[in-house]
């Protein structure tokens, strides 16, 4: 293929716009070393990008979950959660002790929490009593 388009690309991906993303991507990856899929017939980078799009050599699909994942810079991993260790059965004579859990770190929801409720006018009255911050000249 001696030139290659973009027509001859849109089969394959239709956005125009995601093609240039695609095709630059895989430019960058190809000036950074990886290993090309078609002749390079003295081309330059983003016109074998494009050539390796055009021909079925590597999949839009591929390079855009590779776009993805270059571009993030955190990626969280599912983990599985640690699971407590079954509590030994209870006998008769003992009774459960209830577990004190606040700040304790769990995640678990518990099922005694007590909100502070507020009213209007305590909530306006203490809005009342608040300093105003101070003054500055400068902004």
């Amino acid at each position: 293929m001696a030139r290659v388009t973009v027509e001859d690309c849109v089969d394959k991906v239709e956005n125009r716009f995601e093609l240039v993303l695609l095709a630059s991507h895989r430019a960058r990856q190809i000036s950074q070393g990886q290993q090309i899929t078609v002749d390079r017939d003295n081309d330059k980078n983003p016109v074998v990008a494009l050539r390796e799009i055009a021909e079925p050599t590597l999949t839009p699909d591929d390079l855009k979950e590779d776009l993805i994942h270059s571009l993030q810079k955190h990626v969280e991993v599912d983990e599985p959660e640690p699971q407590a260790p079954p509590a030994a059965p209870l006998t008769q004579n003992e009774e459960a002790a209830p577990v004190a859990s606040a700040g304790a770190g769990s995640d678990e929801p518990e099922d005694n929490i007590a909100f502070d409720r507020m009213s209007e006018e305590d909530l306006l009255a203490g809005i009342e009593g608040l300093i105003p911050p101070e003054k500055n000249e400068d902004y």
